[in-house]
């Protein structure tokens, strides 16, 4: 297993909102020095829901996985999809629009 690449406690961050099924997200992303993504948190408009739980659960696992390696584009890849090839996650939603970004 490869080891943890933890972020400085001051990092370069951005907010992007997005809507995914028809709920409403917001995103905090976590940048390393070099520009490289380090961690997800997402939370849903009506907080305490099942569906905010589920986001902020996903972001956490794939914060870890992008901490222990994984690449961003294996992440996107991996997320389910309905059968015309949207995510059928919110975190897949995420990882769709941060990896279709310039």
């Amino acid at each position: 297993m490869s080891q943890r690449r933890r972020l400085h406690s001051r990092r370069p961050a951005e907010t992007l909102d997005f809507e995914h099924a028809g709920q409403h997200f917001v995103a905090s992303l976590g940048f390393y020095e070099d520009g490289s993504l380090g961690e997800i948190f997402v939370s849903a408009r009506k907080l305490g829901s099942g569906a905010d739980a589920i986001a902020r659960d996903g972001a956490i696992l794939a914060s870890f996985a992008l901490q222990f390696g994984a690449p961003l584009d294996a992440l996107r890849k991996a997320m389910t999809r309905d059968g015309s090839g949207r995510a059928s996650s919110p975190i897949g939603a995420l990882l769709d629009l941060i990896g279709s970004a310039p």
